[in-house]
């Protein structure tokens, strides 16, 4: 007979290593070209001590003249928090106990779970990739009428359906007393708009719409790392102009030529190596336009995780659904860290179970957890193009 100490156990010796596989290597194309590590990491904290331009003390000079003195690098330490990345799966009594007398009933029920537990961290793991750490996924249009059913957004990218938010006030540091957690039940993509699974008449203009218990509580994606804030790491970036990656805006149509000046940049002035292309499907679509008018073959690559990417002079080219529209990347991966305190696990009670009753419910429940932060040692070493005319 199947019991909850059965799912116990399948859930630690069978679906652990695949789900912490799938989620690394099959979860984003990005994400595998990351290193994931250890190191740095000091209780709650992130603390990683970095270089930024060259060793003094290297001269010519005269036969028999003074020696160069010795002048060391410039070294300064990062600081950031580990985030916490949880990820919930539900299985109610009802469905256990109508299983518990068929092994194969048992076994499609936790797949079906565990494929809608890895759906799902796909999709969100993926969009903080490309977030600024808010967990803020839209902005509500001021065009909104107060009767309608459908609110418009500035986008829908970072939306699904069935994905609980919140909204946040117009500061963007906390969430809107006045509304409770809302569900997303149709996106019309076309128009930026969508609908929730129960109507609230109220004025949402100028708000912004968050994950629930992720406002600011997200890893620092690429998002921050290209945005205007002062900040860095805790460091001032004005004071730090090494912390600037190299952005290029109000481009129009796509060219080689824009995207070799944002490589030989990077490559003279930070002394870093562009080893990934990531940009939308218009502007891909653009860039294939413009080779295929030079009559120039489409490479294809294969990458790790079974992504497939086209190739500019061996560096692929992928797209991802989390670039805005316009929008290109051109990243020096080898820069980039995710620091964790471990890989994927059970969050586990008191008596070793992984498997919960959710208190007052007929519902059992299971949680995976994993501490984590996004770093980038060299933000200098990275290029953005925006701007870009899509196909």
């Amino acid at each position: 007979m199947i019991t909850l100490e059965t799912a116990d156990n399948a859930l630690k010796t069978v679906y652990l290593g695949v789900i912490g596989n799938q989620l690394n290597v099959g979860a984003n194309p990005l994400l595998t070209k990351i290193k994931q590590t250890t190191n740095n990491v000091y209780g709650n904290e992130i603390r990683k001590t970095t270089s930024h331009g060259i060793s003094g003390g290297v001269t010519a000079g005269s036969e028999d003249g003074e020696l160069p003195k010795g002048h060391g690098k410039k070294y300064e330490q990062f600081v950031l928090t580990l985030k916490n990345l949880y990820g919930t799966i539900e299985i109610t009594d009802k469905a256990i106990r109508c299983s518990q007398n068929s092994a194969g009933a048992f076994v499609n029920l936790l797949n079906d779970e565990m494929e809608s537990l890895i759906k799902s961290s796909t999709f969100n793991l993926g969009r903080m990739l490309y977030g600024d750490g808010s967990g803020i996924l839209a902005t509500v249009s001021a065009s909104n009428e107060i009767a309608d059913e459908f609110i418009k957004l500035d986008n829908v990218k970072n939306l699904i359906e069935n994905t609980v938010c919140r909204f946040v006030n117009s500061n963007k540091k906390a969430y809107s007393n006045s509304y409770e957690p809302i569900t997303v039940q149709n996106i019309d993509r076309v128009n930026k708009q969508i609908s929730f699974d129960r109507f609230a008449d109220a004025d949402y203009n100028g708000m912004h719409l968050a994950t629930v218990n992720g406002l600011n509580n997200e890893i620092t994606g690429l998002g921050k790392i290209f945005d205007s804030s002062s900040t860095l790491y805790g460091l001032d970036k004005t004071m730090h102009q090494w912390l600037n990656p190299y952005v290029k805006t109000e481009v129009g149509e796509l060219s080689e030529t824009v995207m070799q000046r944002a490589i030989d940049e990077i490559e003279e002035v930070a002394g870093g190596e562009i080893d990934f292309i990531v940009c939308s499907a218009p502007v891909r679509r653009a860039y294939q336009e413009s080779i295929s008018a030079y009559r120039k073959n489409v490479d294809v690559m294969n990458l790790q995780g079974g992504f497939k990417a086209i190739s500019y002079n061996g560096i692929p080219v992928v797209t991802d659904r989390f670039v805005k529209d316009d929008e290109m990347f051109m990243l020096n991966t080898k820069e980039f860290e995710l620091c964790q305190l471990g890989d994927w696990q059970w969050l586990e009670g008191n008596d070793g179970k992984i498997i919960k009753q959710k208190e007052g419910y007929p519902v059992y429940t299971a949680t995976l957890v994993k501490y984590a932060e996004l770093l980038c040692n060299r933000p200098n070493n990275q290029a953005k193009l925006s701007g870009i005319i899509g196909a």
